[in-house]
């Protein structure tokens, strides 16, 4: 199981601007790379490294001959990401992969190649960190430019977490307006975080509406923040959720399969900014890893009329908002609660 951990990095001006220039080379040569891959409709790794090494080591001598198959490789897994369906470019400043040939970590210090010769960094890692460290093999990394800071997003693999026995199972509904409910009776809140994102979305109109240096300046400073703080309540509600799994025993989570969601929304275009907004993947991904590392296996099914069917006597009903009513026995219950419910029934697991 893969795991990345983010060490930040302390450096001089001196070793700051030898990163930049390494960061500029390995640039250089990603675009190089897919101008090529591009003008010769390549996306095999290995062909395409035939096509451009000898290119890239006579265009950008001082890159050296393994950070030239770094930049092959970091331009192949792109074009794979987009299936070659268009023209890849990296912007300046892009982050410079590293592999085992050219980092090493010895004694908390950290060596890195650069242009000038090797780099050593000292490093003062968490003891969270260490608690990885100690118990993984370490992989690839990534080098990544944030401002003036350095972050080292270094690679581990972990031993594989044996799955527990079967037990029972809980199904978990993620929605908008509450961002999960679960079949054993939790709801995890959607309003604050809804509410946050409205405030960060119309504060950013403000200042592009204004057009000043002053409102610009302060976009900048902004950047990203609605971003960092969408992924901290995704790690929370994740970390909840798993949690919630193991205090009842859970052995599996049971998840919608939400698979091209936007192309099927329908509506106006504030409808379609919100949706388009909602970081539902994001969540999963975060469930699916930290169930995994617990042992605790995901499963998904299609969503299709879960929303709309009695969780107790499987007829339809209606719902309105939070509230569901079921025509046939009567029964009343929370709309997503009772869709978090109906998760469980096509793989035959009586409810929770």
């Amino acid at each position: 199981m893969k795991r990345t951990i983010s060490i930040k990095l302390k450096v001089s001006e001196k070793e700051q601007k030898a990163l930049f220039e390494l960061q500029s080379a390995f640039f250089q040569a990603c675009n190089f790379v897919a101008e090529i891959a591009f003008r010769e409709k390549e996306l095999n790794r290995v062909k395409l490294h035939h096509l451009s090494y000898n290119l890239i080591r006579q265009k950008i001598p001082q890159l050296g001959s393994q950070m030239s198959c770094n930049a092959i490789g970091k331009v192949a897994q792109a074009i794979k990401a987009t299936k070659g369906k268009r023209k890849i470019s990296f912007k300046e400043g892009c982050s410079v992969h590293f592999d085992k040939r050219t980092y090493s970590f010895k004694n908390n210090t950290l060596s890195l190649f650069t242009l000038q010769g090797r780099l050593k960094l000292p490093l003062e890692i968490s003891a969270y960190h260490l608690g990885f460290l100690n118990q993984a093999a370490i992989r690839e990394a990534e080098l990544i430019c944030k401002g003036k800071r350095w972050f080292f997003n270094l690679v581990l693999e972990l031993p594989e977490v044996p799955f527990v026995p079967n037990r029972n199972m809980m199904a978990i509904d993620i929605g908008e307006n509450n961002l999960a409910a679960t079949s054993t009776g939790k709801l995890c809140g959607g309003g604050a975080l809804k509410g946050k994102r409205d405030k960060f979305l119309a504060h950013r109109k403000r200042l592009q509406s204004n057009g000043s240096q002053s409102a610009k300046q302060r976009l900048r400073q902004i950047s990203g923040r609605e971003r960092r703080h969408v992924k901290h309540v995704n790690h929370s509600v994740a970390k909840m959720l798993v949690l919630e799994a193991k205090r009842n025993e859970c052995s599996k989570i049971v998840l919608e399969d939400l698979k091209n969601i936007r192309k099927r929304i329908k509506g106006g275009k504030r409808l379609r900014s919100r949706l388009h907004r909602w970081s539902f993947d994001e969540l999963r991904c975060f469930i699916e890893y930290k169930a995994k590392a617990q042992g605790i296996k995901i499963l998904y099914i299609h969503p299709a009329y879960t929303s709309q069917t009695c969780s107790i006597c499987l007829s339809l009903g209606e719902r309105c908002k939070h509230r569901f009513f079921c025509f046939n026995c009567g029964r009343r219950q929370h709309s997503d609660l009772n869709a978090s419910r109906n998760h469980l029934m096509p793989i035959g697991q009586p409810v929770m």
